[in-house]
């Protein structure tokens, strides 16, 4: 079965207050390009393994932190390494993620990324008001987000989504009105629309503790979801997944693997992998307690060793950027940990990240994958969110209600 590949690069001009990713200020060039010295040699050890030599990869996703932060060179020799050490599909999606303010729009960077092979740029735009983007912390403003989307055309990215955000403070609905028509106007392919998520540690958490910030009440952010769906929509974009919009042909594949739960290998630092040992994986680190069957539905413990042919397992690698250079200047992956995702702990994230898509989880998928019915594992919760009209089945398939769309947690949280 192909797999999807995730690249992190965690360098930023500056670190927004709400963030809570992998992600550095203050790197210079030398220190970006050590840095993907290390990439191309994770790409290296990870092409020679069994799960990876010979798969086919079907889509690439170059995240951060800011890639569009590298040199053009930079950036390319990442999208070169990829293509020379594993086997991309002849139509894989290549996604660049990228900052308006730093994707070099007058140079030749979206150039130099596009002729090394990505297909699709994926701006993080969040709003068009400066005062929203100033409390942010973000370095753009909406000038320059409209000068990077003429650039990535200019480019030949034919494949084009863009991050907004709502429920910012100090944000109206008539604000993130003003956004979607904005960016809608903009001619993109792909539309994605988080609602704002307090991370304990950041520091917008410690500013909400000390009352120094103010979000918009329950009633103004439902409204703002609801208003920006309706012109999407409107616009002839397919809502697809809970914070995703596409027009037909250009859904994120990438993110979809993310939400089927299927397998992905992630490079980089702190990057998590998903994937069925075929070798011994012997650096995986000490055992620890995982995302295991104890935690789901009532099975029994388990804990991870080091990793072992033929279980599946979620790892990931050392988060920080010099621990992980290391480990590579020393020949051996830069894996900290994983857990083992038994049966019913696969189960579980089947049913919690499939509810995000639209479509639902497919009855028949679910049993073809599993040998067993959702009914089967899952029937007195599925029955009791079908009753507070939260599920439907409909066309095979099990599904959030438009209530159960803006009260997805409540759905979730029943199969964790």
């Amino acid at each position: 079965m192909p797999i999807g590949l995730y690249v992190h690069i965690p360098f930023c001009l500056h670190k927004c207050g709400y963030c809570d990713f992998n992600s550095h200020a203050g790197s210079d060039r030398a220190e970006q390009a050590h840095y993907v010295d290390a990439l191309l040699r994770e790409m290296e050890l990870w092409a020679t393994r069994p799960e990876v030599a010979g798969e086919q990869v079907s889509t690439v996703y170059v995240g951060g932190g800011t890639p569009t932060l590298l040199e053009g060179a930079e950036l390319a020799r990442v999208l070169r390494g990829v293509r020379e050490h594993f086997r991309l599909a002849p139509d894989a999606e290549v996604t660049v993620e990228g900052n308006p303010g730093t994707v070099d729009v007058e140079g030749e960077k979206l150039h130099l990324a596009v002729q090394a092979g990505a297909t699709r740029l994926s701006l993080g735009v969040q709003a068009r008001q400066r005062h929203l983007l100033e409390r942010l912390g973000r370095i753009h403003d909406a000038l320059q987000v409209e000068a990077a989307v003429e650039a990535a055309r200019r480019a030949g990215f034919a494949n084009l989504n863009l991050d907004l955000m709502y429920g910012l403070p100090g944000q109206t609905p008539a604000d993130f009105r003003e956004t979607v028509s904005w960016a809608l106007g903009l001619g993109p392919t792909h539309i994605s629309a988080y609602s704002l998520i307090i991370e304990e540690g950041t520091p917008f958490y410690h500013a909400c503790l000390a009352g120094r910030l103010h979000l918009p009440p329950e009633e103004a952010e439902e409204q703002m979801f609801l208003e920006g769906k309706a012109l999407l929509e409107a616009a002839g974009f397919e809502h697809y997944e809970v914070s995703n919009w596409a027009r037909p042909g250009f859904r994120c594949r990438h993110n979809l693997i993310y939400w089927r739960n299927e397998h992905y290998l992630g490079l980089g630092c702190g990057a998590h992998s998903f994937l069925r040992l075929a070798a011994p994986l012997s650096n995986l680190g000490p055992p620890r307690p995982g995302l295991t069957a104890s935690r789901v539905q009532g099975g029994s413990p388990v804990e991870t060793a080091p990793g072992l042919p033929g279980q599946q397992y979620r790892f990931w690698n050392l988060k920080h950027p010099g621990a992980y250079r290391a480990a590579l200047e020393r020949g051996v992956l830069p894996v900290e940990a994983g857990e083992v995702v038994d049966r019913r702990a696969e189960m579980a994230e089947t049913m919690f990240m499939g509810l995000r898509l639209l479509e639902g989880v497919s009855g028949e998928r679910f049993e073809a994958r599993f040998g067993v019915s959702i009914a089967d594992v899952y029937g007195p919760d599925v029955d009791r969110l079908r009753r507070e009209g939260l599920l439907e089945w409909a066309e095979g398939a099990l599904r959030l209600t438009p209530r159960g769309l803006r009260l997805g947690n409540r759905v979730w949280e029943a199969f964790v």
